[in-house]
C-alpha cells in the first residue's frame, strides 16, 4: 500500500499529526486484534477533534477490519454506520487503488458520508511488480507467496476475510527474492495463510486438481517444493525460512527438498492446533493424531538438525479432560524445539462460535497454565542440549542474534558478543541458556 502511494509521488510521514490523510491498517483475526484496531481508529478520530491543526485531516480505515465488517449482511455491523467519523474504508482488493482513493477523499468536503470502497470476495494477489515499502530491518524480509485460504477450520475467520487461496506465480516470487537478496537481505521468510498449498490452486487437467488433503507434488504443477528449489538456486549467502505450513499437505517430496536445499533453514512452522482425534475432527483440521505423529516422525528422520515449531489451541468447545491430558502428554513426549499455546478465542462468523459446548474461562485458564508449564520445561531441556554446539547465527541488533531455529519476533534470542556486525552471519558457540534464550561466544 505504501509502495503504491510512493509510486504516485505522495510523501509518506510516520507522524500522524503531520498527515493530510491518516491510513489506519487493521487486523480482525481474533477479538484482541479487533479491539486494538477499533481503539486505534477511535484514538485517531479523537486526536483530530482535539487538535485544531488536524481539523482538515482525513482518516481512511484499511485492511481486515474493513473487509470483514463492511461486506456483512447485517447492516448494524457495517463500519460506515458504526464509525461515521471515518472518511473512507478500503479492503484487500483496494491496495492498488489506494492513491486515487486518497485523492478522492482529499477532494471531498469535511462531514461527507463515508466512502465505502470495500468489495466482497477478495481476489487481489501481490506480485513482483507490486510496489512495496519494507518496514523490516535491511537484513530480513517477509515474502508473501499466496493470499487467502481454502481450509474451513471451524475456529477460523480468515477464509471469510481474505477469500480463497490464490498463489502467485513461481517466477514472480523468485524475481522478488532475487531483488531482495541483491539488496542485502540475508533471510527470506515465506508467508501466506497456508504456504504448503502454494501452486496447488493452479493445478489443472484431469486428475491434477488439488483436494483438501493433497500433498505437495511438483509433477502436477508448481508447488512449494519447486519454489524452494528455485529459491535455493539464487546466488548469495542467505537462508529461506518456511512459515505457516498446514500438516494436511506435507509430502515426502517436500521433506526431501528441505533436506537437500542448503539455503532452506532446517526449521518448519507447522501449527497443529491439537493432537486429540476428537478435537481435530471438531476443528475440521483434515488430519488425525496418527497422521500427525507419523508425519512428524518422517520430518525428523528426513531433515537433519530440524527445529519444529508448532502451536496448539486449548479450551476449544467440547474439549474434554481426556483431550487435554492427551495434548499435555504429547507436548511432554515429543519435545518440540519451539512451541506455543493459545487459549481459544470465540470469533463471530465461525462455526465454532455457534457450538453449544463452550468451556468456562477458568477451565481454559487452568489448562493453558498446565500446558505452558510443560512447554517451559521442554524448552529448558532443548536449550540445555544446545550448550557446547556451534551455530550459524544472523545478528539482529547489537549483542542479539538468531539461529536457523529462531524465527523473528516469535522465537528465542541468542546473546552474542556486541562487536559482531549487525545484519551479517556469524559462527558462535553456545555456552549457556536462560529460559528461552541462549548465550554464545565466538566460535
Amino acid at each position: 500500500m505504501i509502495g503504491h502511494l510512493q509510486k504516485e509521488g505522495m510523501i509518506m510521514t510516520p507522524e500522524p499529526d503531520l498527515a493530510d490523510v491518516l491510513i489506519v491498517n487493521t487486523c480482525s483475526f481474533i477479538d484482541v486484534a479487533k479491539e486494538e484496531s477499533v481503539q486505534t481508529i477511535v484514538e485517531a478520530v479523537n486526536s483530530r477533534q482535539e487538535d485544531p491543526a488536524r481539523e482538515k485531516q482525513k482518516i481512511i480505515v484499511a485492511g481486515c477490519l474493513s473487509q470483514r465488517f463492511n461486506v456483512s449482511k447485517n447492516e448494524d455491523e457495517r463500519l460506515p454506520g458504526l464509525l461515521p467519523e471515518v472518511d473512507a474504508f478500503i479492503g484487500l482488493d483496494q491496495v492498488t487503488q489506494v492513491a486515487p482513493i486518497v485523492r478522492k477523499v482529499l477532494d471531498r468536503p469535511l462531514g461527507d458520508e463515508s466512502l465505502d470502497a470495500v468489495t466482497a470476495k477478495p481476489r487481489f494477489i501481490p506480485d513482483y511488480t507490486t510496489p512495496r515499502f519494507r518496514l523490516t530491518p535491511g537484513h530480513m524480509a517477509y515474502v508473501k507467496i499466496a493470499e487467502g485460504c481454502n481450509h474451513t477450520c471451524s475456529f477460523c475467520i480468515i477464509p471469510t476475510i481474505r477469500g480463497q487461496h490464490r498463489s502467485r506465480t513461481q517466477e514472480s516470487v523468485v524475481r522478488e527474492a532475487e531483488s531482495l537478496v541483491q539488496a542485502g537481505v540475508k533471510e527470506l521468510n515465506l508467508i501466506s495463510q497456508d504456504t504448503t498449498y502454494f501452486g496447488m490452486d493452479r493445478w489443472e487437467g484431469r486428475g491434477r486438481r488439488a483436494k483438501p488433503t493433497s500433498g505437495v507434488d511438483s509433477s502436477r504443477g508448481e508447488s512449494l517444493a519447486s519454489l524452494l528449489r528455485d529459491l535455493n538456486g539464487i546466488e548469495g549467502d542467505f537462508w529461506v525460512r518456511l512459515l505457516y505450513t498446514h500438516p494436511a499437505h506435507w509430502s515426502d517430496e517436500l521433506i526431501e527438498t528441505i533436506a537437500t536445499c542448503e539455503k532452506v533453514a532446517n526449521y518448519v512452522d507447522i501449527p497443529l492446533q491439537h493432537i486429540s482425534d476428537h478435537m481435530l475432527d471438531t476443528m475440521n483440521r483434515k488430519t488425525d493424531g496418527r497422521y500427525i505423529r507419523d508425519l512428524l516422525g518422517r520430518m525428523r528422520q528426513g531433515i537433519p538438525d530440524l527445529a519444529i515449531r508448532t502451536t496448539f489451541i486449548t479450551g476449544f468447545p467440547g474439549e474434554t479432560s481426556e483431550d487435554h491430558d492427551e495434548l499435555l502428554e504429547f507436548i511432554r513426549s515429543f519435545q518440540f524445539e519451539r512451541c506455543g499455546i493459545f487459549s481459544y478465542s470465540r470469533e463471530e462468523g465461525t462455526r465454532a462460535h455457534e457450538f453449544g459446548s463452550h468451556l468456562h474461562h477458568m477451565t481454559i485458564k487452568a489448562r493453558h497454565r498446565a500446558l505452558t508449564s510443560a512447554i517451559d520445561l521442554v524448552a529448558g531441556s532443548v536449550n540445555e542440549k544446545q550448550v557446547g554446539q556451534t551455530r550459524k547465527v544472523l545478528v539482529e541488533e547489537e549483542g542479539i542474534a538468531r539461529s536457523e531455529w529462531d524465527a523473528p519476533d516469535i522465537d528465542g534470542r541468542i546473546f552474542v558478543p556486541t562487536d559482531l556486525p549487525v545484519g551479517e552471519f556469524a559462527e558462535v558457540r553456545i555456552t549457556d541458556h536462560r529460559g528461552y534464550d541462549l548465550i554464545a561466544a565466538m566460535a
